[in-house]
């Protein structure tokens, strides 16, 4: 009887054993299922340089887009997390579902100087084709990734339906900035300028190029062929998409203009 005794209390040691094993494989994941949202040790990125520990199910990625619309927020539960890219902006609709809900918006916040390729939509008349076809390969040679909205030749156009391409794209968050040339820059502006979420900047200097970023947070730059030179278009591009929005006076300013842009859209 005690052999017996002391069998069973060998095997009930072994069973304690190998459930205990399974239920520590569980909790750290190596079963292959997928750990509990409250499991610690579980990151997500919000900037370079901070992590904080956030339920991923009710946290949603969008800042890879400039543009966060009503459909990218409407799913979210309420009290959720949206993390978005530095200068996006939420639509009216998109805002007010954020604001509803209580949804928490977390900035990322790029790393100062960096070199990251951007998608950059390019667009001219017949009057900026050359110069276009010149920025092509300057942007390309710096590592960014160009969409081409024309035109595509010196053939007379009308400048209004590239200026519109170009702003819609960075509008609608398919492109990161704009960049327009026509004769004088002017009327590509003022185009690009009607498309709501576009804060289109003629610039005709380094100067004016570097401030249209870093106090308008400008997303579309509009260039006049005849007005500048070939080097000049480069030291202009070079300036602006080296250059961010700095400082919080400046982005309550933007901000001014972009409520301001609201009260026209309803």
């Amino acid at each position: 009887m005690m052999e017996d005794s002391s069998t069973r209390d060998r095997i009930r040691a072994l069973v304690r054993e190998v459930l205990d094993k399974a239920g520590a494989a569980e909790q750290s994941g190596e079963s292959g299922q997928r750990l509990p949202a409250s499991t610690p040790g579980r990151f997500i990125d919000i900037a370079p340089t901070n992590k904080v520990s956030v339920d991923s199910s009710v946290t949603r990625d969008e800042s890879s887009k400039m543009v966060i619309t009503e459909d990218d927020v409407r799913g979210l539960e309420p009290g959720a997390v949206l993390r978005i890219a530095e200068g996006a902006r939420l639509t009216p609709l998109a805002a007010d579902i954020v604001s509803d809900k209580k949804i928490e918006v977390v900035r990322r916040m790029p790393r100062r100087g960096s070199k990251a390729s951007r998608m950059i939509a390019v667009g001219a008349d017949h009057g900026g084709f050359k110069m276009k076809e010149e920025l092509k390969g300057f942007l390309g040679e710096a590592g960014h990734r160009v969409h081409d909205f024309g035109t595509n030749s010196e053939d007379a156009v009308d400048y209004p339906d590239f200026a519109h391409a170009v702003a819609r794209a960075v509008a609608d968050g398919t492109v990161d900035v704009g960049i327009i040339i026509d004769g004088a820059g002017v009327g590509s502006a003022i185009t690009a300028n009607k498309v709501p979420g576009v804060r289109a900047a003629a610039c005709y200097s380094v100067a004016v190029a570097r401030n249209s970023r870093e106090h308008n947070d400008a997303n579309v730059l509009t260039l006049g062929s005849k007005t500048i030179t070939s080097l000049e278009m480069r030291e202009i591009v070079s300036a602006w998409l080296a250059t961010d929005i700095s400082e919080d006076r400046h982005r309550k300013r933007v901000s001014k203009i972009e409520a301001i842009e609201r009260q026209y859209q309803r």
